[in-house]
């Protein structure tokens, strides 16, 4: 039961923070180059990306007793 929301929660906390980081890097890092500013973003998505694979795979899965979770 805790592990399930702990899963949750860090998903939910990778993916907000995914989001974060490309919205400071797109609106507040200005100073930046060019190319770093893109590795950024694309570091941000994969965040985003993990987090979303994640929740799908939780979702779909569903939880048993019997077979625990991580499997």
């Amino acid at each position: 039961m805790w592990q399930r929301r702990l899963n949750w929660l860090a998903v939910i906390l990778v993916g907000t923070f995914g989001l974060m980081w490309v919205g400071v890097v797109i609106y507040a890092d200005q100073t930046s180059a060019f190319w770093m500013r893109i590795t950024q973003v694309i570091f941000g998505f994969l965040l985003l990306g993990w987090a979303v694979q994640k929740a799908v795979v939780m979702i779909s899965r569903g939880y048993s007793e019997a077979d625990g979770w991580n499997r």
